[in-house]
């Protein structure tokens, strides 16, 4: 795990509840459990804050950094998507997207970048759907300075021809078999009596692995899913482990953060 990743994480699943913020120690400490350096965590911290992620504050502990207004929407919008209750109700409509050319190509492509985490598939290079509207789509799109229709629509067709085009279902569905597989060894090499470290590193990563699938799956209706999909179970898997493991990760957190 990156520590720009992991920074992500930690904010999102723990410090958004708590305030949103935390000294600099302390998210070295917090870092430690997952083998990322002080170094590397400085250094992905001064990256979070020149791309508007975090802000410098004046804590007890000494100096730290709080979420800003943009972090939050996309944490809020994370979390919505990450411990929701299986797959969100449709209504039969899609959320469209259709906006003018964008030539620059790095903008382009953090543009494509950002609509896909929010859930959206690329009809053309400026025409997207989705299954609803995100809650930080206008943020995205003022940020970059794109004008856009936004409308909701039925469109013409069978709808599961239409997802099977946009979307590359056999590669979710292999990805959460993977993970699946993965996440099941990961908890099982946790002992019984583990530290708090240890249970906090392991949900972590249970956690990260599970955050990764808001860049590939964006919560398909059932009814347009294929029979079987594993992506429900993974989700019931997910939602049983991180539950069972938060108190213990918790507890190491508070006690990283209440500490000089």
């Amino acid at each position: 795990m990156h520590a720009r990743a992991g920074l992500f994480d930690l904010y999102g699943d723990h410090l958004r509840s708590r305030g949103g913020q935390a000294s600099v120690a302390a998210l070295v400490r917090l870092m430690k459990p997952l083998e990322i350096a002080a170094p590397a965590v400085r250094t992905a911290v001064s990256r979070m804050v020149r791309q508007g992620w975090l802000s410098p504050v004046r804590l007890p502990h000494g100096p730290g950094y709080g979420l800003t207004p943009k972090c939050v929407r996309r944490l809020d919008e994370a979390a919505l998507r990450i411990y929701r209750a299986g797959t969100l109700g449709w209504r039969g409509h899609w959320h469209v997207i259709v906006f003018g050319p964008v030539r620059e190509r790095p903008r382009r492509e953090r543009l494509r970048a950002d609509l896909t985490f929010l859930g959206y598939a690329a009809l053309s290079e400026t025409a997207w759907i989705g299954p609803r509207s995100s809650i930080e789509l206008d943020n995205l799109l003022d940020g970059e300075g794109v004008v856009a229709d936004r409308f909701d629509a039925a469109l013409d067709g069978d709808p599961r021809e239409l997802v099977a085009r946009a979307w590359d279902l056999d590669g979710i569905a292999a990805a959460y078999e993977r993970w699946l597989a993965e996440a099941g060894s990961l908890v099982d090499s946790l002992p019984p009596h583990a530290s708090d470290d240890r249970v906090f590193a392991t949900r972590s990563v249970l956690v990260h692995g599970w955050r990764n699938f808001l860049f590939r799956d964006p919560g398909l209706p059932a009814e347009l899913l294929p029979p079987g999909w594993p992506g429900e179970k993974a989700r019931a898997y997910f939602e049983q482990e991180a539950a069972r493991l938060l108190p213990r990760a918790a507890a190491f957190v508070d006690h990283n953060l209440e500490t000089l």
